[in-house]
């Protein structure tokens, strides 16, 4: 198989993740409506079909981050709205854990960046501290050396040894794959942005940062 055939392939299977990825978001939209008109105990499937949709979803954003053919829509973002808006997607979850999800945006104003790229991975970022958690998860948003820092910080153990960069336990892999590419992406005034992974923080547990130039 000649490099053009590899590409066709790839291209092949990246076209099949996109169309299971729309299918599932399909028989979620379909489980939902069961339930509401039925009174069908369906959250736990949902749940799930929810999470295979994600996931595929990101492989098909890491695909593209790979071939190079995710064109990044920087604009200006208001930056409160860009936290308010993960956190509405993930509330829900945090509710059904028991986990309390607090946010603080020391920087409201506007912000050069991917909207929808960003967000996913802040939401990435959340649900992943939801999991690790023993009982809150905090997102800020703040100035850092002239970057925007955006901050998830959980009340977990922390992340676990060698560092979380090279580590393949939970909180390595496809999610931290693309979030790193992403905010390698961003690029302005000669910086790039990039992403820290530590223990501390105001809740002492794990620490994710997104620091964007």
């Amino acid at each position: 198989m000649g490099p053009q055939d590899a590409e066709a392939g790839a291209d092949v299977l990246a076209s099949g993740i996109h169309d299971a990825k729309n299918r599932l978001f399909e028989a979620q939209t379909l489980l939902a409506r069961a339930a509401e008109e039925h009174g069908m105990p369906l959250a736990d499937a949902g749940e799930a079909i929810s999470g295979a949709a994600m996931r595929l979803s990101r492989t098909l954003v890491a695909y593209r981050l790979l071939r190079e053919r995710q064109a990044l829509a920087i604009a200006p973002v208001p930056v409160g709205e860009l936290a308010e808006d993960a956190l509405l997607t993930v509330r829900p979850r945090f509710g059904q854990c028991g986990i309390a999800l607090d946010s603080e945006c020391r920087f409201r104003g506007e912000w050069p960046l991917d909207r929808t790229l960003v967000c996913d991975v802040l939401v990435n970022a959340l649900q992943n501290a939801c999991r690790h958690a023993r009982s809150a998860v905090r997102l800020e948003a703040d100035l850092h050396e002239g970057r925007l820092r955006l901050s998830v910080n959980d009340d977990g153990a922390g992340y676990a040894s060698p560092p979380p960069a090279l580590a393949q336990d939970g909180r390595s892999g496809l999610g931290l794959f693309i979030a790193g590419r992403i905010a390698a992406l961003h690029a302005r005034r000669g910086r790039q942005g990039e992403l820290s992974l530590r223990d501390g923080g105001p809740l002492g547990g794990a620490l994710f940062e997104l620091l964007l130039p």
